[in-house]
């Protein structure tokens, strides 16, 4: 079976339709690789905790939910500290790069890959990449030490500053060779992740002794497989309080409207779960479900029942939730589509013996990149952190690292990379912020017709 990238896949089949989706391994690439005993055996941190060591046969299954015939199904390779290691601590190089926009606990995961490498396998050397993917060709590095970043999580943004682009899979490899680095920790989105893929099989194509590890980055909660990524807590809680300011404002005029645009690409996840956890939103608006704006049913027509009932309404979108409408400006480039929603609103309501309206529009999207993690995104970051370490001492590489049903896991790039993990609208979280919100579920407006010319039609 062959990857996406072209390398072979690590598949291990058992009895009653188990399967594990392995990653893969330094020594199967490198005959003869040396292993040694893993330093966590003298760490005082670890030397009296029982059983600390993962089994080898320890794995973790995709699918939790089952029936009782239901097949064992896709497992990973669970997450931790293994008996043998394949770096001597004297020899690592490590390096860290951080890519793509911003996100609330970067600075925690850098803070503890170094923490971790330094004090639980007494790695003394771990270099930080300037700027994201363009950092490998610029040649700029921060040396990081526990001392260096003892403090960085307590600040939003990355100490080690990133980039969009710059990617040049033979050039990064280039550089990681001339320089010596043989341990690769690279905290990104689906781009980024991708990205590590293509530097993992250059790096085995050339036959390094070099480990790729990655740590899902994204704000949007749109990498699949694992449970959720790092940030998204800390960004639900910052949206909320944006939410909570828009209903505020809202309910202070007479029929106020309060606009919020959160982030969230071509995935509602931030949204549905801001919308939950504020209680204070009459309408959410995400990619995943369609929605109109005149007519029967529409959104216009919902407005104006809410501002008749309660005298104010709150609307949350995602930033691209409208991107299949038509609302290109002059040099065909794409509107903000929160202010072209909130021009919309205020053109409709601007309309003979309509009422008039008070909208007020937010976009809090920065700002909430911007902040520190919170305590449970610290938390959460910390485990991803000393989870990769560990899979990269251990001799594991082209994998990235994250949450499956609760236990950390191994997953390989290719099931990172294959596709975009997106709210779906038929299960039950979707209900319940409708149920939440009690807004219309906005089928289209020509499924409305069609439903009632549907229902004019005589039996047959």
């Amino acid at each position: 079976m062959e990857a996406s990238n072209g390398f072979k896949r690590k598949v291990v089949t058992g009895s009653a339709g188990y399967v594990l989706e392995d990653v893969p391994h330094l020594s199967d690439y490198i005959p003869d690789l040396p292993n040694y005993p893993s330093p966590l055996q003298d760490n005082p941190a670890y030397s009296g905790v029982k059983q600390y060591f993962v089994n080898v046969d320890d794995t973790v299954a995709q699918q939790i939910v089952v029936h009782k015939d239901s097949p064992r199904g896709i497992h990973f390779r669970r997450a931790g500290p293994r008996q043998r290691v394949y770096f001597e601590p004297d020899d690592v190089l490590a390096c860290i790069v951080t890519c793509g926009g911003t996100c609330p606990g970067l600075n925690t995961v850098i803070r503890e890959i170094v923490c971790g490498l330094y004090h639980m396998y007494g790695v003394k050397k771990v270099l930080g990449i300037d700027g994201g993917y363009r950092g490998f060709s610029a040649r700029n590095t921060i040396t990081l030490t526990p001392k260096v970043v003892n403090d960085i999580h307590k600040r939003g943004g990355t100490f080690i500053g990133t980039s969009r682009g710059g990617h040049d899979t033979s050039k990064i490899v280039d550089s990681i060779q001339d320089r010596g680095i043989n341990q690769v920790y690279i905290i990104g989105g689906d781009g980024t992740q991708r990205g590590a893929s293509f530097i993992f099989e250059e790096i085995r194509r050339r036959g390094l002794k070099v480990a790729v590890a990655g740590i899902p980055k994204t704000i949007d909660n749109d990498i699949p497989v694992i449970d959720k990524s790092f940030g998204f807590d800390t960004a639900v809680e910052e949206a909320q309080r944006a939410i909570n300011a828009a209903r505020v404002e809202a309910a202070s005029v007479e029929n106020g409207i309060g606009v919020v645009k959160l982030m969230g690409r071509y995935c509602g996840f931030l949204a549905m779960y801001a919308t939950l956890a504020g209680r204070d939103v009459d309408c959410c608006l995400i990619p995943e479900s369609p929605f109109y704006l005149e007519g029967p049913g529409g959104l216009f027509e919902y407005i104006e029942k809410r501002l008749t009932e309660n005298g104010h309404f709150v609307l949350v979108m995602i930033a691209e939730t409208v991107l299949s409408m038509d609302k290109l400006d002059a040099s065909g480039n794409i509107q903000d589509a929160g202010l072209w929603i909130s021009q919309k609103i205020k053109d409709h309501f601007s309309l003979p013996n309509k009422m008039v309206v008070n909208l007020r529009y937010g976009d809090p999207t920065y700002m909430i990149r911007a902040v520190p993690s919170n305590a449970s995104d610290n938390v959460y970051c910390t485990l991803l952190a000393q989870s990769a370490v560990h899979g990269v001492m251990a001799g594991y590489t082209g994998f990235t690292v994250g949450p499956v049903n609760g236990r950390q896991s191994y997953i390989p790039f290719y099931r990172i990379i294959e596709r975009e993990k997106k709210v779906v609208i038929t299960e039950r979280m979707w209900a319940r912020v409708l149920s939440s919100t009690n807004q219309p579920s906005f089928l289209s407006a020509k499924d409305v017709i069609v439903e009632d010319k549907r229902e004019e039609e005589p039996p047959t």
